[in-house]
């Protein structure tokens, strides 16, 4: 993830499956006409899991591995079915949270005349993406306008208008506040200053890859280079999907290929992005042009109308210099087949049945190793939720989100942050100055649970029943001038970068904030009717986890106010790198369930990692501050025989339980700076003596660490 918003993914197989949804629609086309819009044996509500200390499995031995001893008999219980990539104890959840949307939207698309704008819009987008036979009818109808405009190109400067219509129109085509390296040519949006975050600037990112990242292009072993060579293959047969005839397929996919590999060489690696450090680079307009005076600058801002930047931060200038340089050597057909794949490739998922299966076939099934495809009404719920999220999610929170779970959610918060300034008080390590900024930035952390605090007004977009595919332009054009509009205005700090029914939560170091969806606040992760052990065990430590990145390898280069500043004294900041090598070492490790050689970065992983071992640690001393109001300890027994330390633990393994295929697995180590579950448990547990206490846990077990590691 970029370096202007380092949201820390807690349901992490749960983005990625969503992310894998964008890239495929399903095969299996469901009527229109149901009433409620899935299959018969998908219409009953679906049923959310709740935590439950018996299901462990007593015949093995908590201390040698306790995320099987949690979580072998539920893993054992529920293999990934062949339309999803992993399931977990959230997978339920997750589908819970889709048939609320679900119903919503078909109860919109009844066409009542009665309708207000905002039922009329997503009504008739579920209308329309639920319309399997008028989108083959229309077949390449809806793409030949945009082949034809990049077939007219009769320069090479003209080619920066078209790169601002792929921003413009296609979802991914950019990306606020993430990784924008998947963007065509280059990523672009507002972005908070680093230097002074009251103020938004232009940021323009890195980009031009397909494909997850740049390792994908670059990585010579025989995995790699077989992914690769099925990534042409399928390019190839796209362009023959969209009239290409297969000797020039065949050509265009050679050339897209070299030009993507080109790009990724010449991008910043996702180790190096992770310091803002090395992304905060500030140019002129003036400056800009320079860098590349093959891109017309100045007709790209006013096609994406973009207001006068104080400054333009340009994450990866070599990137740009390399890019240039291939403006330069490459001839115009060259640019106009990676214009094409680009269209294809982005309109893909809301085409006809054969794009939509081809796109499927490698990007879920090849990549991630899904075996077959969702129901179409998954993947129209989940891009009307990414589309008209807020809209969406004014039902989902009257619905599913009442206000006795945010109370009880905010007490967590309030008293999770007060266990971390009592850790920040007790470390040896740091001197009263650092100590003292470090209270400061806590203090100022906004905490934003469920929802926004205002809805964004959808009134200007255009939503009708005839063309799914103009409709997701239209709702992706609106957002990315939405972002665009940001720049040279005050910060907008009551912003979301996730909608309300988001399985997920995220910190923002720039706003100092931790936000929490309404969506992640619900069982298994958010339980009312358990107790605080089992809530604190959950979505307590990730609560702290949130916190805690304010304070981690990246965050804590900001300050309370969100600039990137040094308050660290420089002992103090020696003190914080050696007890983060501890952790990055220890993650540094093989990754047999994602393949033979497959090793984990622990550099990449670090923020994460961190978060992970101080997060279960804050969410552990609250826990026992609340026992102790209470009258209790952690280690009295509850009614059904565990100690509330015993609970807290195996609450906490259960919310992670995931059964994961090894393709994905293999791209989640390879792109996301998130461990898998099995290490976010394992790892985590076995630097805790709190934890080896509480299971009796001896010197030399493996769930008993050596060289325990904690930098919270």
């Amino acid at each position: 993830m970029s370096i202007s918003r380092f949201a820390a993914a807690f349901a992490l197989l749960l983005s990625v499956s969503a992310a894998l949804s964008a890239q495929s629609a399903p095969a299996q086309f469901v009527s229109a006409n149901s009433a409620s819009g899935a299959p018969a044996d998908e219409a009953k509500e679906p049923q959310l899991q709740h935590f439950d200390p018996n299901t462990v499995d007593k015949t093995l031995d908590p201390c040698n591995d306790f995320y099987k001893y949690a979580c072998n008999k539920w893993l054992t219980a529920n293999p990934i079915p062949p339309d999803q990539v992993y399931w977990s104890t959230g997978s339920g959840l997750q589908l819970w949270n889709e048939n609320l949307l679900r119903e919503t939207l078909v109860a919109a698309s009844a066409n009542d005349p009665k309708r207000d704008a905002v039922h009329q819009k997503i009504g008739d987008y579920w209308s329309a993406c639920m319309d399997e036979s008028g989108i083959e009818a229309t077949g390449l109808k809806p793409l030949q306008p945009e082949l034809e405009r990049i077939a007219a190109l009769k320069s090479k400067k003209e080619i920066t208008l078209e790169i601002a219509r792929l921003h413009h129109l296609y979802p991914g085509a950019w990306q606020q506040g993430d990784n924008q390296t998947n963007s065509p040519f280059f990523g672009f949006t507002g972005q908070q200053d680093y230097d002074d975050a009251s103020k938004v600037v232009a940021q323009i990112d890195q980009g031009g890859l397909s494909l997850p990242n740049r390792d994908y292009y670059l990585k010579t072993d025989d995995k790699s280079k077989e992914l690769l060579s099925k990534y042409h293959t399928h390019v190839q047969k796209m362009f023959a999907l969209a009239g290409e005839s297969e000797t020039q397929a065949a050509a265009d996919a050679g050339t897209v290929i070299d030009l993507e590999t080109a790009m990724a060489q010449a991008q910043m690696d996702n180790v190096k992005r992770r310091d803002p450090k090395n992304v905060n680079n500030k140019m002129t307009l003036a400056q800009v042009r320079e860098l590349t005076p093959s891109i017309d600058w100045d007709a790209y801002l006013k096609a994406v109308k973009a207001p006068t930047s104080d400054h333009y931060i340009v994450t990866s200038p070599d990137f740009f210099r390399a890019e240039e340089r291939l403006l330069s050597e490459h001839p115009l057909d060259h640019w106009q087949a990676y214009l094409r794949w680009q269209v294809i490739h982005r309109s893909a998922p809301f085409m006809t049945k054969a794009f939509v299966d081809e796109n499927w076939n490698f990007f879920a099934h090849t990549l991630a190793g899904q075996e077959e495809n969702q129901p179409r009404w998954r993947r129209c719920v989940r891009n009307a939720d990414r589309d008209l999220g807020d809209a969406l999610g004014q039902a989902y929170v009257d619905r599913a989100f009442p206000p006795e779970s945010k109370a009880r959610t905010i007490q967590m918060v309030h008293s999770i942050e007060t266990a971390l300034g009592a850790d920040i008080q007790n470390v040896s390590w740091m001197s009263a100055a650092t100590k003292e900024q470090a209270i400061t930035k806590l203090k100022s952390i906004e905490d934003k649970i469920g929802y926004p605090s205002h809805w964004h007004d959808y009134s200007s977009v255009t939503v009708a029943r005839d063309s799914y595919l103009h409709n997701v332009a239209r709702a992706t054009s609106f957002e990315f001038e939405r972002w665009a509009a940001k720049i040279g205005k005050p910060v907008d700090r009551s912003e979301w970068t996730m909608t309300p029914p988001t399985i997920n939560a995220y910190y923002d170091p720039q706003l100092n904030t931790i936000n929490f969806p309404a969506g992640i606040l619900q069982p298994p992760f958010f339980d009312p009717t358990k107790d605080d052990a089992v809530n604190f065990g959950a979505i307590g430590m990730v609560i702290g986890h949130e916190i805690i990145h304010g304070f981690d390898d990246q965050g804590r280069k900001f300050d309370a106010h969100g600039n990137l500043r040094d308050w660290w004294t420089a002992d103090d900041g020696k003190q914080y790198d050696e007890r983060g090598k501890c952790i990055s070492d220890e993650y540094t490790q093989d990754v047999p369930e994602a393949g033979e050689g497959v090793k984990q970065n622990g550099l990449l992983t670090q923020g994460e990692d961190t978060a992970d071992n101080g997060g279960i640690h804050l969410a552990l001393n609250a826990l026992e501050a609340a026992l102790k109001q209470q009258g209790k300890s952690l280690d009295d027994k509850g009614p059904d025989g565990w100690t509330y330390r015993q609970r807290f633990f195996l609450s906490n393994a259960y919310s992670w339980c995931a059964n994961v295929r090894p393709q994905i697995a293999r791209m989640i180590v390879t792109t996301d700076p998130h461990s898998l579950p099995v290490f976010r448990i394992d790892n985590v547990l076995s630097n805790m003596s709190e934890f080896q206490q509480a299971f009796g846990c001896k010197t030399g077990q493996k769930m008993v660490r050596a060289n325990a590691c904690r930098v919270w």
